[in-house]
């Protein structure tokens, strides 16, 4: 079967580079960091049942391990493409590829993750276990919109919160803390857009916030 010296180019840059990636999936050192990071999420759900709290800890730590690979494969490939000799037009076609295969495989392991955690936990603490893959951003920005701007109604305050777990169901499958922060920005800049049509001065709204902050410190520092 004859192959276009192109292809078999990128085949042998991903499939090295990909090589390399392996090996660190499987790096004991890699695997005991996850399973650190799912720990600490684990504790603060605080559950009573020894073996329970073991079992979650281990899915945790696989679906880091598991998005790590997808994510880690995904780039060794655009990376590959970068490095042909091609017109720009189809690189941008080809990682455009490379990111719609990695968005199937990221849904559907997050479907997965989401069955397994769901089979264990109540649906407060599946939440907890988002929050703690995502730094705690949804509860700190609900709560920031909220003192921020005190006269929310209920409806903009749902919609907001609503916004802010959607960013976190994208977040929490995000390969690196840049691009969780990113999903959040994203979704905080809808809100904003939101709000301003509901005719707040964001502007001024946040001057003000800040203004009740440093006033809060002061009393609690007298």
């Amino acid at each position: 079967m004859f192959i276009k010296k192109e292809s078999l180019s990128f085949i042998l840059i991903v499939l090295f580079t990909i090589s390399i990636n392996a090996q660190q999936y499987l790096d004991p050192e890699y695997i005991k960091v996850t399973e650190k990071r799912a720990s600490k999420i684990v504790d603060n759900l605080e559950i009573s049942d020894k073996n329970k709290s073991e079992l979650i800890t281990q899915i945790i730590a696989k679906q880091y391990q598991n998005l790590s690979k997808i994510h880690d494969e995904k780039d060794a490939k655009i990376e590959a493409v970068k490095k042909l000799n091609i017109s720009g037009e189809k690189q941008k076609s080809k990682i455009e590829k490379i990111n719609a295969k990695a968005d199937k495989l990221l849904n559907k392991l997050h479907k997965s993750y989401l069955k397994q955690l769901s089979a264990n936990l109540s649906n407060d603490k599946v939440d907890a276990v988002k929050d703690g893959m995502t730094y705690g951003v949804v509860p700190k920005t609900f709560f920031a919109f909220k003192d921020m701007i005190p006269s929310l109604t209920d409806e903009q305050k749902i919609y907001i919160y609503d916004n802010l777990v959607e960013a976190r169901e994208h977040a929490m499958d995000a390969g690196s803390s840049k691009e969780k922060h990113a999903w959040f920005g994203k979704y905080k800049g809808r809100i904003n857009n939101y709000l301003s049509a509901k005719g707040y001065d964001l502007e001024k709204e946040r001057d003000g916030w800040y203004q009740r902050i440093e006033a809060r410190k002061k009393k609690e520092s007298n």
